[in-house]
């Protein structure tokens, strides 16, 4: 008997009577909400999970049979059930490998058509391949106040921060459950309680550019944590990139998943409309001293000035970013003895290949790249030692996970890397 109160729609699911896979579907959100003390199961019609399977599922298995793997690996299943078409609207996250240039990767041909197979798999359940970590920049923004279930830390914490849609950061068990049932439980950043500030962040030092915008978020992470902050100070105006990048930063050094920051984001025009009234549990100043320290923090893994790597996108670029890049070359090449790969969602990169930015960034001996990136997909050019990037979490994740040096410093900074091959020194 379950401790949530369940509707007589959700009681017909878990009796079966939607097949197999709609009751194991339910049955996993029964424990998860129990787990996270909700009451009820709400609707929701906006779900982005990752349920693109590679090798290394594969390899566990030992089968590339999609609907065997989406019933080990998204439903927790031991066998493998009929999976009918998704009742919530849904999206691919991004995913192991790049569509079209999986050869950059070192897949092998035998794994890219396996990945094929899981894509035609999910599309036939009626999924979006949006295949991006930003599906907010490719065409779905959820709508204020709306119940969404997202993976992904840094779309997590821009939709609720900057659009006001109510999420919390889901696995892909919990996703791929509402896909099928159009279900979640009703806890966490749903609630009106749990999305006010608690801690105030006072911003003394300029912060102006992309670049400026990473540091923050990166060290307002570290601060708070998986608290909710509001930030204050003259001059904080982002525009849509670099929010994007803050809340990233912020989710990779803490677990950041909302903040305020009053006069930008929705849901709070004033530091006390953010904090409820209440006055904050704790406060940080965010000064120059704590802008060297993030940095160095952030550098804190590179030592060798030879860059082998440059990558850009982390989360997703957009098309500003990319054309930002294709400026910033200025006709000239990529040294020899580096690689540069930016990242961009699918859609966008078609838009970017339509205007000229992806054939200059590829005369200059760059490459524009879609559906995955180094840390997801968990590769790298061969015999990269030492990498720059102006991402802060991609900088935070990619040294622990492939074992390389990272750099992080702006765009400019970064192409001025892959141009002469060597970080400039301090």
């Amino acid at each position: 008997m379950s401790d949530l109160a369940l509707s007589p729609a959700d009681e017909r699911m878990l009796a079966g009577e939607e097949g197999p896979a709609v009751k194991a579907a339910l049955e996993l959100l029964v424990r998860y909400g129990e787990l996270m003390g909700a009451e009820r199961l709400i609707d929701t019609d906006n779900v982005c999970g990752a349920n693109i399977f590679g090798p290394r599922h594969a390899r566990v298995l030992g089968t590339t049979d999609p609907a065997a793997l989406f019933s080990r690996f998204s439903l927790d299943l031991d066998e493998k059930v009929d999976v009918p078409p998704f009742r919530a609207h849904s999206c691919q996250l991004i995913g192991p490998r790049d569509t079209d240039q999986w050869d950059l990767q070192g897949v092998a041909p035998t794994d890219a058509a396996a990945m094929d197979d899981s894509e035609k798999y999910l599309a036939e359940k009626g999924v979006d391949l949006l295949s991006t970590c930003t599906p907010y920049q490719v065409g779905n923004v959820p709508r204020f106040g709306e119940h969404c279930a997202w993976m992904e830390s840094s779309a997590v914490v821009y939709i609720n921060s900057v659009l006001g849609a109510r999420t919390n950061t889901e696995g892909r068990e919990s996703s791929a459950a509402s896909m099928l049932t159009g279900r979640t439980p009703y806890c966490g950043y749903h609630l009106d309680e749990h999305r006010r500030a608690t801690h105030l962040i006072e911003v003394r030092y300029p912060v102006v550019t992309t670049e400026d915008w990473n540091i923050l978020g990166y060290w307002v992470g570290e601060q708070v944590q998986e608290a909710v902050p509001v930030l204050t100070g003259p001059g904080l105006d982002p525009n849509p990139v670099r929010l994007k990048q803050f809340g990233a930063a912020a989710a990779s050094s803490g677990d950041v998943e909302m903040y305020h920051l009053p006069g930008v984001t929705p849901e709070a025009h004033t530091v006390e409309q953010a904090l409820g009234g209440r006055a904050p549990e704790d406060g940080s100043v965010f000064d120059a001293a704590a802008r060297v320290a993030t940095v160095a923090s952030l550098c804190r893994t590179a030592s060798d000035r030879d860059v082998d790597f440059v990558m850009i996108g982390c989360p997703h670029a957009s098309l500003e970013q990319v054309r930002e890049v294709a400026r910033l070359l200025g006709g000239r090449r990529v040294a020899d003895s580096t690689t540069l790969w930016v990242f961009t969602p699918r859609a966008l990169r078609t838009v970017a290949e339509r205007s000229g930015y992806v054939a200059a960034i590829e005369k200059a001996g760059g490459r524009v790249l879609s559906d995955t990136c180094p840390a997801i997909g968990q590769f790298l050019p061969p015999r990269t030692r030492v990498f720059a990037t102006d991402s802060a979490k991609q900088a935070h994740y990619l040294p622990a996970i492939a074992g390389v040096q990272g750099w992080f410093g702006s765009v400019e900074t970064c192409i001025g890397a892959a141009l002469s091959g060597r970080w400039p020194d301090a």
